[in-house]
């Protein structure tokens, strides 16, 4: 059984950007250096639009990343090889790449004339989850793709959960299939009270405070001072008002069905453009392994989603 209920006293009543001095976006960091992995994929393409967009409304440094690695695809597929052949084919993999990153290049080059960006373009070779980790760390904001849903266990897929686990920095994931040129002005936030659902609120505050609505949202709530407090949502609620922001609360109490089957059912009954989540994880021998609300995301998601760890 489902039911709904709104925390509203402050929250929704509380202070609008522009209502006084020191509320709104105004008064909050954006993000001004923005980071966003390409590569000569259509999804790719998708991705730049999103990121030039988000960086032209924050006035942000935007930041084109494209990492040459041939080894890693070739050692989860297996191939072998002596040790001249394999030498000669990675070569003709990495000239076959660079050739590749050139056109991306060009084109992320173009979007920052046509779109009077400030930015830069980074090229890297080496091992992707690594790079890609490192390189956000000296960012902001880390945008990155879906794994292909549809395909097995890939290098995206290894990027994706080494971003999150290791940069220390949030991540927007673009849905592989759609296209997603702007977000933020519906914001659905899944809110546990937990301290990685905390930090993906921090992180998202820049989009937050200029969003027309923001709805955070608890999946069986449970009270006291090792959950929600009395009233699930009214304190983070209270938080966000605080910084400028219109938001309303609400619950739902819904066993037996999964938490992420739940915030993707919210986010398209509330129209929502962007989801804000913690992501969560444990390591099993050398692997993260993404856990179970950020796995069904990771592979069912179809709004992008901010995420934190």
């Amino acid at each position: 059984m489902r039911s709904t209920s709104r925390a509203e006293d402050g929250a929704r009543n509380g202070p609008r950007a522009g209502d006084a001095p020191g509320w709104g976006p105004e008064a909050i960091m954006r993000f001004k250096d923005i980071l966003v992995q390409l590569d000569s994929s259509a999804q790719s393409a998708s991705r730049l639009r999103l990121a030039a967009d988000l960086a032209r409304r924050h006035e942000a440094h935007l930041t084109g990343l494209l990492v040459v690695d041939v080894m890693t695809p070739m050692l989860m597929a297996g191939d072998g090889g002596g040790g001249a052949v394999l030498g000669d084919l990675l070569e003709e993999m990495r000239q076959d790449a660079l050739a590749a990153a050139a056109k991306v290049e060009a084109g992320f080059r173009e979007t920052l004339r046509r779109e009077g960006l400030a930015g830069e373009w980074r090229l890297v070779e080496g091992f992707a989850p690594s790079q890609v980790a490192m390189q956000a760390r000296y960012a902001d904001l880390l945008i990155l793709g879906q794994p292909d849903p549809e395909g097995a266990l890939t290098n995206a897929a290894a990027v994706l959960e080494q971003a999150l686990f290791a940069s220390g920095r949030p991540v927007l994931v673009v849905p592989f299939a759609g296209d997603f040129v702007s977000i933020g002005q519906n914001i659905l936030v899944g809110w546990n009270a937990g301290r990685e659902a905390a930090r993906a609120l921090a992180d998202a505050l820049p989009l937050l405070a200029a969003a027309r609505s923001v709805t955070v949202f608890s999946i069986n709530p449970a009270g006291g001072e090792d959950g929600h407090g009395e009233e699930p949502g009214a304190d983070i609620a209270l938080h966000l008002a605080r910084h400028g922001v219109r938001v309303s609360v609400e619950r739902t109490e819904a066993r037996g069905i999964e938490p992420g089957d739940i915030l993707l059912n919210q986010a398209a009954d509330t129209m929502a453009d962007l989801l804000v989540v913690g992501a969560y994880g444990h390591s099993r021998l050398r692997e993260m392994v993404l856990g179970g609300v950020t796995r069904t995301l990771v592979r069912q998601m179809t709004l992008p989603v901010l995420m934190a760890h």
